[in-house]
């Protein structure tokens, strides 16, 4: 029971911040943390670009990348689960690349900058082992490539909910936003990790 509550608390939070991005084409540009943002950073068409390529192939991977762990749609459908795959794959990688490149104007500075930077050469990285792994029919590592990489994805949730409760316990923005440049996917990583580890125990012989 707990962990269905769990898993339907997982999509609702990936869905939900997944359409985030879209408050970005309702009108209002300044969304979030681009209200501290200076305003010539808006009009440097390379941070301007990758801001977008970041928040929409990002969504979009945050929206489908949970589907892809569903057991029933893989026995039912695999023809589904490898188009998915591919869209999800395509979104990471593109928005890894972007938010490598937003990463160097983080608000914060170099400490900022270095978490987030981390952040995205490895959500790259997983990602891609995770299609190298399946086109040599690696299922296992495959597997567990893409729990890395959706833990790194779903960086973008666990960012939000820490944001707050670092504001309160240091009583400054700044400090808070250095904090959770890494702290948004360290924790993420680590209960990956222990997943993973519990795949292997339960599959022994592959990996």
């Amino acid at each position: 029971m707990v962990k269905k509550l769990l898993w339907m608390l997982l999509v609702a939070l990936s869905v939900v911040v997944g359409l985030y991005p879209g408050l970005f084409f309702l009108g209002e540009k300044k969304v979030g943390i681009l209200k501290i943002k200076p305003g010539e950073l808006f009009l440097n068409p390379f941070w301007y670009g990758s801001f977008y390529v970041h928040i929409i192939f990002g969504g979009l991977a945050l929206l489908i990348g949970w589907i892809q762990f569903s057991p029933w749609i893989r026995r039912k459908n695999i023809t589904l689960h490898r188009r998915i795959g591919r869209l999800y794959v395509i979104a990471v990688l593109l928005s890894a690349l972007a938010g490598f490149n937003i990463a160097f104007y983080a608000t914060g500075g170099l400490p900022v900058a270095l978490g987030f930077i981390s952040l995205s050469l490895i959500w790259f990285y997983t990602t891609l082992m995770a299609y190298f792994r399946i086109r040599s029919g690696q299922v296992i590592p495959h597997k567990n490539m893409m729990i890395y990489s959706y833990a790194c994805c779903f960086a973008a949730v666990t960012l939000r909910a820490w944001m707050p409760l670092l504001i309160v316990l240091f009583g400054s923005f700044e400090t808070a936003y250095t904090v959770v440049a890494w702290w948004c996917w360290i924790p993420n990583l680590t209960i990956a990790y222990f997943l993973t580890q519990k795949s292997a125990l339960a599959t022994p012989g592959q990996g």
